[in-house]
């Protein structure tokens, strides 16, 4: 019989070797794997910036898997839920004591130095094993309610990919491969320098000091929250490109991994470091448009293509004013920019309900166990 072969995530539990490596990695060594059934457990003793002394997984969604030897494998005696187990050391309340195991730098093949006695002479605190039945299938609740907002968030990401395919055209292209009802007029192509202008307004009379960065995943963000309570901008903001509602911002030499700012109405006014190239859309351009073809692989090939090389691509104001654009009527433009503008509240509503819920799962992880 093929069984699956698993390997262990602190983040996601169980995994299939051919979705976390894009294949088997265990090849014919698979003499060298335990065989582990439904409600055994494994611990994986590497050590990660989520788990400093590893983690504890039972085995739920398949009958019968191999996983690596150099895991300590086990299995729940009875009166004992396995589930229970796993939540105990999702806590982390067990790690005072796995940190006395530790020799001091000591590693085996990138695993913590705890063998298998030591880690089965630890001691965890349990109740009765009805009250540990009815823990256990609480948290599996919480986990199917986090891992169903997960699907769907995916689903609504991956969906967001496929329009921005489809509603913009590819450079050689007169139009998308599809469109709002009602619109037919064939789209221009255009210079994007002709529908920019660039933002010069500096920081002078020192009214603005929300000093902000740009970041791919967050856009602007305080440097106060990006640097741990502490800005690294000069003491001097006099220099500073103020940036408000509408505006864009990027570094130059981060554009490589897709560092572009957008200011959207409502957000608080704040400066950029002057190494920073900021800019707005002339009236024939929709800036949620733009902010959207800014994902899109018509971008990123231009990007590519017009980017200084060095240790670290660049890519000035005039190179950005050098790219080719495709845009239909302004009223299409604004369709399309509100479009995404709703599946990106979408997303991030179902981004705030992920995290709401993992933090209520924390929480009472915390005080639930002793």
């Amino acid at each position: 019989m093929d069984l699956p072969t698993l390997t262990m995530s602190a983040s996601s539990g169980w995994l299939d070797q051919k979705d976390r490596f894009s294949g088997d990695i265990s090849g014919k060594e698979k003499k060298n794997y335990t065989l582990l059934k439904k409600g055994e457990l494994s611990y994986n003793h590497g050590n990660s910036k989520l788990a400093k002394y590893g983690v504890v997984f039972s085995l739920t969604n398949y009958e019968e898997a191999l996983v690596p030897r150099v895991y300590h494998s086990f299995k729940a005696l009875e009166n004992t839920s396995a589930d229970f187990i796993e939540y105990m050391f999702s806590t982390k309340l067990p790690d005072r004591e796995l940190g006395k195991l530790v020799s001091s730098g000591a590693r085996m093949d990138g695993l913590l130095n705890i063998n298998y006695d030591d880690f089965m002479n630890i001691h965890i605190s349990i109740p009765n094993y009805e009250e540990q039945i009815l823990m256990s299938a609480f948290f599996r609740k919480l986990d199917e309610t986090i891992a169903l907002h997960q699907r769907k968030l995916d689903r609504l990401k991956l969906l967001k990919q496929g329009y921005l395919h489809q509603l913009f055209p590819k450079n050689d292209e007169e139009v998308p491969s599809i469109r709002f009802a009602y619109f037919e007029n064939k789209w221009e192509q255009r210079k994007l320098g002709d529908l920019l202008t660039k933002n010069s307004k500096k920081n002078k009379d020192l009214n603005v000091t929300n000093v902000e960065s740009v970041s791919n995943k967050t856009g602007f963000t305080k440097q106060t929250e990006q640097f741990e309570d502490y800005s690294v901008a000069s003491a001097d903001l006099s220099n500073y490109y103020v940036i408000t509602e509408k505006q864009f911002a990027y570094n130059p030499s981060r554009i490589n991994v897709g560092s572009i700012a957008y200011k959207a109405v409502g957000d608080d006014k704040s400066v950029v470091s002057p190494l920073y190239v900021s800019f707005s859309t002339k009236k024939l351009l929709n800036d949620g448009y733009l902010w959207n073809w800014f994902k899109t692989t018509s971008f990123q090939s231009q990007r590519e293509r017009l980017s200084e090389g060095g240790v670290r691509d660049t890519l000035s104001f005039n190179q950005l004013s050098e790219m080719l654009i495709n845009v239909p009527e302004y009223l299409e433009q604004e369709k399309i920019g509100s479009f995404f503008k709703q599946m990106d509240d979408a997303i991030a509503l179902y981004l705030s309900k992920l995290d709401k819920l993992k933090s209520i799962k924390q929480s009472l992880l915390q005080k639930m166990f002793i």
